[in-house]
């Protein structure tokens, strides 16, 4: 096992190297950067690469890290259609594909794979379905909605959503979404997060032009995606009968919330211990140095 301490690490540029694969139905969009052992970085609903980029900076001494846009999202555009997005409800089978096609177009792997909320889907559907391209999987809040006791009233919260959508649009979608969510910037007990800290530091040109490809995702997303991603059941049974190593990660700061629950409903039904990372459901970009070296011993130890 390596052993790295966060303090003595400085993060390089790591330029990607921009590629784009050719898979049926679609190009997929990715990001390779950095040398040693594939790890795949998985974006979770509307995101892109953009957002996995600091992660994939931070790792890139360690790590061949490859981050990509899902079929349909900002740069990975659909074959035959108008936009690049097929108007048809997302699948992970087809996600799960297409994650294990740039595994193979990058040497066929065993790839270590970290996925965070939907893209945590997709890494345990490309695990079920093709656990000889993968050593190991790190699945971030995963919402395995149908892996709670009940599930009802976390279904009704995504019909609610999918509804306003329909009648509303997709500002009032994305903003219930974000909303019932907790992704709306507000703690469980409704406080803003960093009260008094002073005005939040102004984007950079790169995380500028991702959070505008990213919310150019919100209507495929609200249309195709959330409720496929959530209604995703992980095939535990196939996770079990392949051995596949997988470690479920739960933010500190998600307790009490709907993700955790259904975070901790996989680990129960996987038989595993739960990794506590740094931040919330979007650690990785509040918390990201701590984030990283969670990822890393959470990837070495299994």
């Amino acid at each position: 096992m390596n052993s790295y301490r966060a303090e003595d690490r400085t993060v390089k540029n790591h330029s990607p190297d921009e590629r784009s694969l050719r898979v049926p139905g679609a190009r997929i969009h990715h990001e390779v950067r950095g040398s040693g052992p594939l790890l795949l970085l998985i974006p979770g609903g509307p995101q892109d690469a953009g957002v996995l980029a600091e992660l994939a900076r931070r790792l890139a001494d360690r790590y061949t890290t490859v981050a990509y846009d899902p079929r349909g999202n900002s740069r990975s555009l659909q074959d035959g259609t108008t936009g690049g997005r097929a108007d048809e409800d997302q699948r992970l089978d087809v996600h799960a594909d297409d994650a294990a096609h740039l595994i193979r177009s990058l040497g066929g792997g065993p790839a270590d794979v970290f996925g965070t909320s939907g893209g945590a889907q997709i890494a345990l559907a490309l695990a079920a379905r093709n656990p000889e391209l993968v050593r190991a999987v790190v699945a971030h809040e995963p919402p395995c909605v149908m892996l709670l006791d009940d599930p009802s009233e976390a279904l009704a919260h995504d019909r609610v959503i999918h509804e306003t959508y329909l009648k509303e649009g997709v500002e009032a979608g994305i903003a219930l979404f974000l909303g019932l969510n907790d992704l709306d910037g507000t703690e469980p007990d409704g406080t803003e997060p960093g009260e008094g800290d002073g005005a939040p530091p102004q984007m950079s040109e790169e995380d500028a032009a991702t959070f505008e490809r990213v919310s150019g995702n919100f209507d495929y997303f609200l249309a195709h995606g959330m409720l496929p991603l959530s209604l995703y059941r992980p095939d535990v049974d196939a996770l079990r009968r392949n051995g596949t190593r997988v470690a479920v990660g739960l933010g500190e700061g998600s307790g009490g919330r709907d993700i955790h629950a259904m975070g901790s409903a996989l680990a129960g039904e996987l038989g595993v211990e739960p990794v506590t990372f740094p931040g919330d459901h979007l650690g990785y970009e509040t918390e990201p140095e701590a984030f990283t070296e969670t990822l890393h011993r959470a990837l070495t130890s299994a």
